[in-house]
């Protein structure tokens, strides 16, 4: 649950009454996720779902990375945009909660489109050679400004990044953060605030997403 969901729970509930409808697969791996895994609430849900889905179908990309892949709930939803012949690559280190998200891909209409990946994130930047139309990064906080600095030699004009929980529960008010998650996200957002090669704004959806367009 977001900082926003607990000051007004019933907003929430107003937003999701007012928005597309949520596909049934993604029904069932919402519920799922919250069956099988302990911390049910790092799944993207259904408001930036439709989010990450409608930004998607805007772009229309041939190529989509996502970093931290989770339950496979942001990575349907970003593939409902892809290009005809488009490919998304997703990223995740955890080999136990992996048969999840397969299940749910190799059941999907995405399923020859979407390449999941046990793997480190920065070592794939690293090695990479192809440029992202859109990047979803949804993971360790503590390298999200590492992140940014290896993705951007890997973007387009006209490609999109967004950074999840980049208002981390209203932590980044805090002046002087202790956690080095919260100093690395307030470090990710003053970066991307001065860099003159992105138009971006930080939009309050649940924990808050951090939009972001190279120009």
């Amino acid at each position: 649950m977001s900082f926003f969901e607990e000051q007004c729970p019933e907003m929430d509930r107003y937003l999701e009454d007012n928005a597309s409808a949520e596909p049934e697969i993604l029904k069932r791996l919402r519920r799922e996720t919250f069956q099988k895994t302990t911390q049910p609430h790092m799944i993207s849900g259904y408001l930036q779902g439709r989010l990450l889905s409608i930004i998607s179908k805007m772009i229309r990309p041939k190529n989509i990375l996502e970093i931290g892949t989770f339950t496979g709930y942001a990575t349907l939803c970003l593939a409902e945009g892809l290009a005809e012949n488009g490919k998304l690559i997703t990223l995740d280190i955890n080999e136990d909660l992996s048969y999840l998200p397969k299940k749910y891909f190799e059941e999907s209409e995405f399923s020859n489109q979407i390449e999941f990946r046990l793997q480190d994130a920065k070592a794939f930047l690293k090695e990479a050679n192809e440029a992202f139309d859109l990047v979803f990064i949804d993971a360790d906080k503590e390298n999200y400004v590492e992140y940014f600095n290896l993705i951007k030699p890997k973007l387009r004009s006209g490609s999109v990044v967004m950074f999840d929980n980049v208002l981390w529960y209203g932590k980044v008010l805090d002046e002087n953060p202790k956690a080095l998650s919260t100093q690395k996200i307030k470090e990710l957002n003053d970066l991307v605030a001065a860099d003159s090669d992105f138009e971006n704004l930080i939009l309050p959806l649940r924990d808050g997403v951090n939009l972001l367009r190279k120009i």
